[in-house]
């Protein structure tokens, strides 16, 4: 007898074949509607490829390790029985940790069938797109539940989750989603934006009633203040005040007696201009000499929206609302620069002065909209200025959902060392790179991530910017270069370059090189190129001494 973690999986492979909105919608709600009361919000969170636990803490090697178990001839799994696993997965620390991991997910996998192995794995490597998130899954919980749409995304801007959302939605009581609502010092998931390629695609796109603000290179900090006291999220809800004592008594100094308030924190340096992301990201989470900290790595904040002031609620309220009440409770020294409805010239120049200033680009924002609390919003509209790396593909992972049967996320490398046309300023600039936190222990080529071509430098994967046509053909392509696989990935010659757009670099734990990109995406595929001419490991290095002001 099989158990609900099959027909889970069995659902999201519905999803995924399906092309039909409608039918996704479909095969999603029918899930819900036969899943275990007591098993719902497992079950709508696994969907949205998010475990309740969050992170679990499960390497890459752990997982191709155990990704090797034989899976079960049939499905006997209850999703019960895996979040519980997930749980002690997520609280195994000390001594032995990743050995124990190992034996614990080997162990869940093998009573896995095959399909539910695929589903788990990816869904513990934050890869499990199958169409089931955001919107849809909302228009899923409100066909389930027979609940007004409007009702539904309206609550789902306050839910805690949408394993909560969905149990609320389904609980047969038809005010249950009106007990959510915004609430001070709990965190309320952030409004993301899209994408336009330059500020006049923008304003195409939104019109003439916008602001237009500076795009900051920090972390995103949704501030909460009720009183005295003050909680601090990140963009994955976590409370990390204990670590950014001086935004909380700038919190403290701020006329409100209740607010909330969304923005970025960020650490400049003595010229004003922004450092590098990942030493903003030092202070986060940190608990121990948060004091010496902050003297050495001072933090600023800077607040783009009001979400709440006094008794007043405003996520509802068009922009131009909770614009003008930041400027009631927030001085201009802690508000991000903004222009309200400038013409396009103007709007063109302040993205420009952003970039001079060492910030990423600007955002554009219609200021009728409201704030969509979880949504990658329409209103919303990113403009950054991208950069490119020629890289060679050393190894694809498959694909699923509808991406099912191709290969699909790629690992990019960089040549580990230049040759003799590299020589030179490359060489020079390296031996002063080297010197570097995020070069320190991580000469290039100095380890290889397991069953890649020696010769290489992992800086990442990507999925992204890849067309149906060009997924068949790079399958087609990839294949032919095999030279090994695993359960979830095909090993290949490192001969395919492409063409890579990426917004930052950052320091990496991860990679061999110490460093990673932000944000890649495929551009094309370079067939007037091989792997001797794609950039080395020494470019990747001056790139990112660049971008922090140190070349």
């Amino acid at each position: 007898m099989g158990g609900s973690l099959g027909m889970l999986v069995q659902a999201w492979a519905r999803v995924g074949a399906d092309a039909s909105r409608t039918a996704k919608v479909a095969a999603l709600a029918a899930a819900l509607r036969a899943v275990p009361a007591s098993e719902l919000a497992v079950a709508v969170q696994y969907l949205a490829g998010e475990p309740p636990q969050g992170r679990l803490g499960v390497s890459y090697a752990a997982l191709q390790e155990a990704g090797a178990t034989s899976p079960a001839p049939e499905s006997t799994l209850s999703l019960s029985e895996v979040d519980q696993r997930f749980t002690e997965l997520a609280e195994i620390r000390g001594a032995g940790a990743a050995r124990r991991r190992v034996q614990l997910l080997a162990e869940l996998l093998a009573r896995a069938a095959a399909d539910e192995q695929q589903f788990l794995v990816r869904l513990i490597v934050g890869e499990l797109r199958a169409g089931a998130l955001g919107g849809l899954m909302l228009e899923a919980i409100a066909v389930a539940s027979g609940q007004p749409g409007a009702q539904v995304r309206r609550a789902a801007m306050f839910a805690p989750s949408l394993g909560a959302l969905a149990q609320a939605a389904l609980s047969g009581q038809p005010q249950a989603l009106q007990a959510f609502q915004l609430r001070t010092l709990h965190a309320l998931e952030p409004m993301l934006a899209q994408t336009a390629s330059d500020v006049a695609a923008a304003y195409a796109r939104l019109g003439a009633a916008l602001a237009v603000e500076w795009k900051l290179d920090g972390a995103r900090i949704q501030l909460h203040k009720r009183g005295t006291e003050v909680r601090i999220f990140t963009r994955r809800l976590n409370d990390v005040a204990e670590s950014l004592p001086e935004i909380v008594e700038l919190a403290q100094r701020l006329p409100a007696d209740e607010l909330v308030l969304d923005g970025e924190a960020i650490a400049l340096d003595a010229s004003g201009r922004p450092r590098p992301f990942q030493q903003t990201m030092r202070r986060f989470g940190r608990k121990l000499d948060v004091p010496t900290m902050r003297e050495r790595l001072p933090l600023h904040a800077y607040f783009f929206d009001c979400l709440r002031l006094g008794d007043a609620t405003l996520v509802e309220r068009p922009a131009r609302e909770r614009l003008a009440a930041l400027e009631r409770c927030v001085p201009p020294a802690q508000r991000v620069p903004r222009l309200m409805s400038p013409d396009l010239p103007a709007a063109e120049r302040f993205y420009l002065e952003a970039l001079a200033a060492g910030h990423e680009g600007v955002m554009v924002k219609a200021l009728e909209a409201p704030y969509e609390a979880g949504n990658r919003g329409a209103s919303w509209l990113k403009v950054k200025r991208a950069h490119t790396l020629d890289l060679v593909v050393l190894a694809a992972e498959w694909g699923h959902g509808r991406r099912h049967g191709w290969l699909s996320n790629l690992h990019l490398g960089a040549r580990a060392a230049a040759d003799a046309a590299d020589a030179g300023d490359a060489g020079d600039a390296v031996d002063a790179v080297d010197a570097t936190p995020a070069a320190a222990g991580a000469a290039p080529g100095a380890r290889q991530m397991p069953g890649h071509a020696p010769g290489f430098v992992m800086l990442g994967k990507t999925f992204k910017g890849l067309t149906d046509a060009l997924l068949q053909w790079q399958t087609r392509e990839l294949l032919a270069r095999e030279t090994s696989r695993d359960a979830l990935t095909v090993y290949v010659r490192p001969e395919l370059v492409v063409e890579v757009a990426f917004n930052d670099i950052q320091d990496s734990a991860q990679y061999p090189g110490g460093l990673a990109l932000r944000f890649a995406r495929v551009k094309r595929y370079r067939d007037d190129k091989g792997a001797a001419q794609a950039d080395t490991i020494q470019t990747v290095r001056m790139l990112y001494e660049a971008q922090s002001g140190a070349l």
